[in-house]
């Protein structure tokens, strides 16, 4: 299995990437490294069952995405039909350009679900949890329980269904899911309730010493202090451009001021580990192809960004541009797909030699 912090490497190249190319060509192109991730090392996990879902709502955000943008957008040059124009937002004609753009958003939102998909099947939660930064605690609980509630409800359902048609019962419109909602609710707050009796009993998050009145109330100030710094720099930022220096100056020292704060309040919190997991050469391997990825996506952004950005709208031509590096880059992604079976395949064979 990859390290924890190798996963999270392809993570934030993987969404960078999603959140930031708005070109189909390599969107296609993230999707199917997702998918060739989650088929190599997802399908078998406990949580690659949560996968349809994510697909299925991808799915449906993209074919939504269609003819919102299409009704709501009348703009191009070839014209498929008209709608009367006394028709409030929809009255116009309806382009094919509109209908690409539509797609187009609608691929992106697909892909961003996939690629959380993909790292929701392969990456261990409780390793994730563990990974969590001490002053991050309380925050680590509650991304781990969002990321586990979509896949731990599916399959919960899943295991409803199948003992409801045991007994008989079929479900034929939306008033016979009432027997599959209730039991399903009743289910998830009863893991809910063990999952936070297991964190207390283990001490997750216990702190080694409770800081006095005063300490926290300077904590408290400090902490508002760095936000103000943080949002008086970006509002400056955004309405001021003649004062670029001091506002990335009052970002840089409001950002230090947190970190600094959340490093003092994570002495604070007791964290045992009984098994530190072991980092090998083909976490290396990832995290720097995950890195090279992420560097030429932001290089290309900022030095060419319209090379990551496609429209249909004239005088744009209809056909995306490729470019051939930043193709590269996303397969690069590809990575723990090749290194991993590889890699764990010999050891299998050594346990069953021996």
């Amino acid at each position: 299995m990859l390290h924890t912090w190798a996963w999270v490497a392809w993570l934030i190249a993987a969404a960078v990437s999603a959140f930031t190319i708005r070109n189909p060509l390599y969107l296609i192109l993230l999707l199917g490294v997702a998918w060739i991730l989650y088929t190599t090392l997802g399908r078998t996990t406990p949580m690659g069952s949560s996968w349809g879902s994510f697909v299925k709502l991808g799915a449906f955000l993209f074919a939504l995405a269609i003819p919102f943008n299409a009704l709501s957008i009348h703009i191009g040059q070839i014209v498929l039909f008209r709608i009367p124009e006394n028709w409030p937002i929809v009255g116009g004609s309806i382009t094919l350009e509109a209908i690409i753009a539509g797609a187009v958003s609608g691929l992106a939102l697909l892909a961003i679900l996939v690629v959380f998909a993909a790292f929701n099947a392969v990456v261990d939660h409780y390793q994730l949890l563990r990974a969590t930064p001490s002053f991050l605690f309380q925050a680590g609980v509650v991304i781990s329980i969002a990321i586990t509630f979509v896949p731990q409800m599916v399959l919960s359902a899943r295991e409803i269904r199948q003992a409801q048609r045991i007994r008989g019962h079929r479900f034929r419109g939306l008033r016979d899911l009432l027997p599959l909602v209730l039991p399903l609710l009743a289910n998830s707050l009863e893991r809910s309730i063990q999952l936070a009796e297991t964190m207390e009993a283990r001490g997750f998050g216990s702190a080694v010493s409770l800081p006095s009145r005063r300490r926290a109330l300077l904590s408290q100030l400090g902490l508002l202090a760095a936000l103000v710094g943080v949002l008086v720099g970006l509002s400056l930022l955004a309405f001021y451009q003649q004062g670029r220096f001091w506002a990335w100056l009052l970002v840089a020292i409001g950002v230090i001021g947190l970190l600094a704060l959340f490093a003092s309040s994570g002495r604070q919190v007791r964290r045992t580990r009984y098994r530190r997991p072991a980092w090998h050469a083909r976490d290396t391997a990832i995290v720097l192809t995950s890195a090279i990825s992420l560097a030429i996506v932001i290089t290309t952004r900022l030095a060419a960004p319209m090379t990551l950005v496609y429209s249909p709208y004239p005088p744009n031509p209809l056909l995306p541009s490729f470019q051939p590096l930043v193709g590269v880059a996303l397969l690069l992604l590809i990575a723990p797909a090749i290194v991993a079976p590889g890699l764990d395949r010999p050891a299998r064979d050594t346990e069953q030699v021996a």
